[in-house]
């Protein structure tokens, strides 16, 4: 029998759960619910009538197909070069001891707690000089450049886990050690690149500023910026076609969400390889 101490403790810590829960299930419930209502507004409320008159209002080329291909393109260029990058830049620092690697990540670890908006100026008019601004491929370039840093960090602790005996016994049969990372280290850490790859697509697929900032066209504009163009002059929203594209906007990173957590939920199996 447990105690009244406990037993209150416990209720205590039940209740403070709920209060977080209810934080998180609110917004999320009004979203839902404010995206088949008609007459959405900022109360939550259970709709009237179910409508898709929202999501009809808001399938459309100019409102959410290409700012959602334009995000597709913009985060989806600069994972791939942020994860490539990464993972050439923490294979040295995770397999060569040197007196210089603790520096570098501490300088890493410094580039991480940069404000985007300090470095801004200073990017605008670089970008301006080299011809970048207002370009896809720079923007590209500047997403990757800023998720770097913590990507590195994420990739070498990941990198540290794969044991060495298993290049050692590639460099036996005469590999190079870009074939051992390519062949051996890189496919043993699927978890780990699976979690670069979702944090820096997250980070990325979010960040309003960077893509405001550096592209001037309004055709270029990634869906980050284009859900600005729901909130009118004079305070007027238009809430269920804001609600409606705002789960549209979260679909991709959900999806990704889900297959990557099932492709490599099992984690890593590297005891056997070690044994073999």
């Amino acid at each position: 029998m447990s105690s009244p101490r406990t037993v209150r403790h416990r209720l205590a810590a039940d209740a403070g759960l709920l209060i977080v829960a209810a934080a998180f299930v609110l917004p999320l419930a009004w979203v839902v619910l404010s995206a088949l209502d008609a007459h959405a507004n900022l109360q939550v409320k259970i709709p009237d009538g179910v409508t898709l008159d929202n999501f009809d209002a808001v399938l459309t080329p100019d409102i959410t197909f290409t700012p959602l291909l334009n995000s597709l393109l913009l985060c989806g260029g600069a994972t791939l070069l942020t994860v490539a990058s990464a993972a050439l830049a923490a294979y040295p620092l995770s397999r060569y001891r040197s007196r210089f690697n603790n520096p570098f990540l501490a300088t890493v670890l410094f580039a991480t707690c940069l404000p985007i908006t300090a470095i801004m100026v200073p990017v605008y008019a670089l970008f301006v000089q080299v011809n970048l601004i207002d370009t896809m491929q720079g923007t590209i370039f500047f997403f990757a450049a800023s998720q770097l840093p913590f990507a590195i960090w994420l990739m070498k602790n990941f990198m540290d886990g794969v044991p060495k005996e298993l290049e050692e016994a590639a460099w036996t049969d005469g590999a190079s050690s870009f074939q051992s990372l390519i062949r051996v280290v890189l496919p043993l850490m699927g978890p780990g690149i699976s979690v670069v790859t979702v944090f820096s697509f997250v980070m990325m697929w979010g960040n309003f500023f960077v893509p405001f900032m550096l592209l001037l066209t309004p055709e270029q504009m990634p869906a980050s910026v284009s859900i600005n163009d729901f909130f009118g002059n004079r305070g007027t929203v238009v809430y269920g076609q804001l609600a409606a594209f705002s789960i549209i906007y979260s679909t991709p990173v959900i999806l990704l969400y889900v297959l990557v957590a099932r492709r490599f939920g099992g984690g890593f199996a590297l005891g056997g390889a070690v044994k073999g």
